[in-house]
């Protein structure tokens, strides 16, 4: 039988001695407990500690665990974002992992500011060059991160990555390296601070974590691999 709970301490306890072997202060990087397809009462047993943050990557399913659980839990939208579902995503989600284009940053700024909604949202950038994932090039995350930086409403706060599955630690180092590199030219020339790197999953947040990550998003090694919903 799957302890939830307990599978979290254990993930969150990892995670602190990384950061601590890093030289970094374990505060600065939260653990986004990744609840898609898991069922509520899941959820609940986190919440039930504690823990606030949890990560869906479809509106649908987001929808329904808002209405049915806590009004403070802060809801991390992580999938695909389609234009169609960026009002639901707006009025649902406290932080949008999954901008990508420039249309979207426009659409997201101009529906958070009618739905008086200061949400947060990251620029995904496909470092990896996959063609399966989604993301902007990095060659093309400037002229978006300019756009972005130009928002009133929604707020750019970092930027987002996922790194090839099973992946060597070459690659990995590669891939998080190249995406806390894009945020800190980002900075340098729009003259702003991003505080987010969301980058790390169940099997190469170590990785993440050495790069700079601030946000690891793990479900597998919290939830377990069965989907049950």
């Amino acid at each position: 039988m799957r302890d939830v709970p307990a599978n979290y301490r254990s993930v969150r306890r990892e995670i602190d001695d990384i950061a601590v072997s890093c030289g970094r202060d374990p505060q600065e990087i939260l653990l986004l407990a990744v609840s898609k397809t898991m069922p509520e009462e899941d959820i609940t047993s986190l919440y039930d500690i504690g823990i606030r943050d949890f990560g869906e990557n479809r509106i649908q399913e987001l929808e329904r665990k808002v209405a049915a659980l806590p009004e403070d839990i802060v809801w991390h939208f992580i999938g695909p974002l389609q234009s169609n579902k960026i009002r639901k995503a707006v009025k649902l989600a406290s932080v949008i992992h999954s901008v990508e284009d420039i249309s979207a940053v426009e659409r997201l700024d101009r529906i958070a500011g009618e739905e008086q909604r200061k949400v947060k949202f990251l620029i995904e950038v496909n470092v990896s060059g996959e063609l399966s994932k989604g993301g902007v090039t990095p060659a093309d995350f400037m002229e978006i991160a300019r756009a972005a930086a130009k928002c009133r409403n929604a707020v750019f706060s970092g930027l987002m990555t996922m790194a090839p599955f099973e992946a060597s630690q070459e690659v990995l180092d590669s891939v998080f390296k190249g995406l806390a590199a894009l945020k800190k030219q980002a900075e340098q020339e729009l003259g702003i601070t991003l505080p987010i790197l969301s980058m790390g999953m169940s099997g190469d947040y170590a990785n993440a974590i050495a790069a700079g990550s601030t946000i690891v998003r793990v479900g597998t090694a919290i939830f377990g691999k069965t989907s049950v919903i």
